[in-house]
């Protein structure tokens, strides 16, 4: 037995240690429940099963029942489009979906168990058979699929023993804090809370806290409502949590605007995106106990963490004890270690190195700083390199704006596209922030003119990633026109704004 398991099964007493809206619930009735998935998986042969649920009690048990029969589980973030559930669906040969109640099941799916009056959710049975079922890595237990840069996902197949190996460091990384209590704000079918919030917690014997998505404050594609995330905060008083950097960054403005916190944080892991060391000093200095770390879902999420016992401004942390970090090609990271099986549909991934595709340097203390994807670089006109991810990070520090891409790549100037944080804010705030930010910046990373969007980037739009980052090719592809017309109009010195209403110029750098 696996030693997430053997953790689970320890845990088999009155004492509740898992808490949501629904209630608190001990080990006797998780384990109850868990045997009650495990049964009907059983009953039908369930051998892939994908489920696509709501973060909650529900969502735990099955994927705890998954491991005990050794099935496949196929997370489906409840983001994904149609199209992007039926490419997973075909391309894992699912055999078995498991949807919430009310929601209908995809074209050649029907309906496989539960009455009609229940509320709990509903497995769904494949009606036609695959013409050929694909065929997945050896040790494959989970595929993840990675929110990418375009509409069709990868499949990362990935071994349990890994998952539960990084768990087990993250557990041991956070332990100087004893977090005894840890709140799930990241959608379960992420990769980072799936280890990060269950399993590890589970291996360190901590409670975990389940809210729904609506509960923490998440609407739609991609909105937060701010002072529900206050609210569940102080609800479940938690020690330790997962964050995305626009979490985070709302939650520093929130306190620097006289919100309260709560005083039960010990550990705060940020990650997903470039945080920026701007962000991180702030929230330290609201003493809030941010750790900046590093991962992806090819390496089975984190490979580096900054610690209690060793952090250092700026960086991502030193490399986990499970794997070794080093600069390859081009600056590139590569990891040795941990990494997936392989791609769905492809070539098993290679023993040794993985080249990660991500900028980095490590320092002489051997702290880890990554600089932005080496795909991203922009290359000036004038040659010089520019990782947007910097650039971006640090106009995010200004109240005003609440997202930003940069542009520029064989251009004379940088261009950027901006989403102000409130409809109200007037294009000269946006243009006060930018040449703020502009003075802190080398002449070669400054932006020289920008768009206001019409619209947030959100998943909806195909604008931005599960973890927040930017489509910077759909991006450009929307706002081709406009920052087309911004290139030789930012040459011209002293101009404030061009015949298009949301297109605004700082002015030729100096």
């Amino acid at each position: 037995m696996n030693a997430v398991l053997q953790a689970w099964e320890a845990r088999d007493d009155a004492t509740p240690w898992v808490f949501s809206a629904n209630g608190a619930f001990d080990g006797r009735a998780l384990q109850a429940r868990v045997a009650g998935w495990r049964e009907r998986l059983l009953q039908r042969s369930a051998q892939r099963i994908a489920t696509r649920l709501d973060n909650g009690i529900d969502w735990l048990c099955l994927d705890i029942a998954i491991r005990q029969i050794g099935a496949v589980h196929v997370p489906l973030p409840m983001f994904f489009s149609p199209a992007q559930v039926e490419h997973a669906l075909q391309s894992a040969s699912v055999d078995t979906l498991i949807l919430p109640a009310p929601v209908a099941a995809p074209e050649g799916w029907a309906r496989a168990d539960g009455s009609a009056g229940s509320d709990a959710p509903r497995l769904h049975r494949r009606l036609a058979a695959f013409d050929q079922r694909a065929v997945l890595h050896p040790g494959t237990a989970v595929i993840t699929y990675t929110s990418g840069t375009t509409a069709q996902p990868k499949g990362v197949c990935l071994d349990f023993n890994h998952l539960q190996q990084v768990a087990q460091v993250l557990a041991d990384a956070a332990a100087p804090c004893a977090p005894r209590r840890h709140l799930c704000l990241m959608p379960l079918a992420t990769l980072l809370e799936n280890v990060g919030g269950l399993y590890a917690p589970m291996l360190s014997g901590a409670e975990i806290c389940l809210p729904s998505l609506a509960e923490i404050g998440y609407s739609g594609a991609g909105g937060l409502d701010i002072a529900q995330l206050l609210r569940c905060l102080h609800h479940y008083q938690p020690h330790s949590m997962i964050l995305l950097p626009q979490l985070l960054r709302a939650l520093v403005m929130a306190a620097e605007g006289g919100a309260s916190l709560p005083t039960s944080l010990r550990f705060i892991a940020v990650g997903g995106a470039r945080v920026g060391a701007a962000l991180i000093e702030r929230a330290m200095a609201l003493g809030l106990p941010v750790f900046e770390g590093y991962g992806m879902s090819e390496c089975a999420s984190v490979v580096c963490l900054n610690r209690p016992d060793a952090w250092r401004a700026g960086s991502v942390g030193r490399a986990l004890p499970h794997v070794a970090l080093r600069l390859g090609e081009g600056d590139v990271l590569e990891v040795q270690g941990s990494h997936m099986l392989g791609y769905l549909g492809q070539p098993a991934a290679a023993p040794g190195l993985w080249r990660t595709g991500d900028l980095g340097r490590i320092d002489d203390d051997g702290f880890v700083h990554v600089l932005g994807r080496a795909d991203n670089v922009i290359v000036t006109a004038y040659g010089r390199n520019v990782a947007p991810e910097w650039v971006e990070s640090e106009l995010l520090q200004h109240a005003v704006i609440a997202q930003v891409a940069m542009f520029g790549e064989a251009q004379a100037f940088n261009t950027a596209v901006i989403v102000p944080r409130s409809v109200d804010t007037s294009a000269a705030a946006l243009s006060a922030a930018v040449r703020q930010c502009n003075a802190d910046l080398p002449e070669y990373a400054r932006i020289a003119a920008f768009v206001v969007a019409d619209t947030p980037f959100q998943l909806a739009n195909g604008q931005l990633t599960a973890n927040g980052r930017p489509r910077r090719a759909l991006i450009a592809q929307h706002y081709a026109d406009a920052l087309l017309a911004l290139q030789p109009q930012s040459e011209l010195l002293g101009a404030k704004l061009t015949s298009h209403s949301n297109l605004h110029l700082q002015g030729q750098p100096t």
